[in-house]
């Protein structure tokens, strides 16, 4: 049985996330507590009980995701579930570079600090916002932002009729009404905190840099896709310099899944908090298999029927 493990980005955090985990699992509520001692906070706290606006905040948005993926990657490998190769959506590389054996816990957890800390203040310092385009091509959305002045950029291709733009707030918003008169099934602006994924991220971008040229990257042990060039990346060197350029690249994620789909794996298991990337992969190709586990609750119905029947999209 081959399985492929995905990792969730931001936008997948909740109040109530891996509260279930801890209070099940003795190693989880380990991690957590490592983690509250790593970050120098109480982060497990915000993550069971927010506030949601303060949860919702990049800065504490980032590691929240981080490590309750960590904790139910921790939660699969004890049950004897090892993926055949890892991917991440955005944040969610940093998740499945650890999972790959190509950073420590503790690395990770610092790094995806100091990412948030970077990009929160990147988006203090040059205002910026996104939008989700729902029913037009890439090579459409592409299209309309060349079409308008300002900063704008296809940010994500979550799938071949799911796409997010980003850039400066009258850029984005001038995409938002050209979507819709070509015929966009929907065209929202997100709640977000910058422009996550544009050259407004530039200064988050250089000074992430420095710091990863601090941090050990090892060999993967188990094969990493990047989202940023959509290919399995084995340099650890590089993977280090695709982490840099990924704070102002976009995610391709579509590309990324279809080159996981090439292993003709079992099932993809959604690694962490939410369902997006279930959801996603369902909308890129109907045939693969996708399951989200996020707490033992959702493992034992992976072993009872998802692995049995292959895996269901759901």
């Amino acid at each position: 049985m081959k399985t492929v493990f995905l990792f969730p980005g931001q936008g997948s955090q909740y109040v109530g996330m891996g509260k279930r985990l801890c209070e099940e699992d003795p190693s989880s509520k380990k991690l957590y507590e490592e983690a509250n001692q790593i970050l120098g906070f109480d982060l497990a706290r915000l993550c069971f009980e927010g506030p949601a606006e303060e949860l919702n905040q990049t800065v504490n948005a980032q590691p929240a995701i981080f490590l309750h993926s960590i904790a139910v990657f921790d939660l699969l490998k004890r049950e004897g579930l090892e993926p055949e190769a890892v991917a991440g959506h955005s944040l969610g590389e940093y998740s499945a570079l650890v999972a790959s054996g190509v950073l420590s816990f503790e690395d990770g957890l610092r790094a995806v600090k100091h990412r948030g800390q970077l990009m929160q203040a990147a988006g203090e310092e040059q205002a910026g916002t996104m939008a989700a385009i729902i029913g037009l091509v890439a090579d459409a959305v592409e299209q309309i932002c060349s079409e308008v002045e300002g900063v704008v950029k296809v940010a994500n291709y979550n799938s071949p009729s799911q796409l997010a733009v980003s850039g400066d707030w009258k850029a984005v918003k001038e995409v938002v009404e050209l979507a819709k008169k070509k015929g966009a099934k929907r065209a929202i602006p997100l709640k977000v905190s910058g422009a996550f994924h544009s050259p407004l991220m530039e200064p988050a971008r250089e000074r992430m840099g420095e710091f990863l040229r601090e941090v050990d990257f090892h060999p993967p042990q188990v094969p990493f896709f990047s989202t940023v060039s959509a290919q399995r990346v084995d340099a650890p060197n590089k993977i280090r310099e695709l982490l840099e350029d990924q704070i102002t690249s976009p995610v391709r994620w579509t590309e990324t899944v279809e080159g996981l789909s090439k292993l003709n794996p079992t099932v993809f298991i959604e690694v962490g908090p939410g369902r997006v990337l279930s959801g996603l992969v369902k909308r890129i190709d109907r045939e693969i298999k996708a399951w989200p586990v996020s707490d033992q609750g959702e493992l034992r119905d992976l072993l009872e029927n998802g692995l049995s029947t292959g895996g269901l999209n759901r």
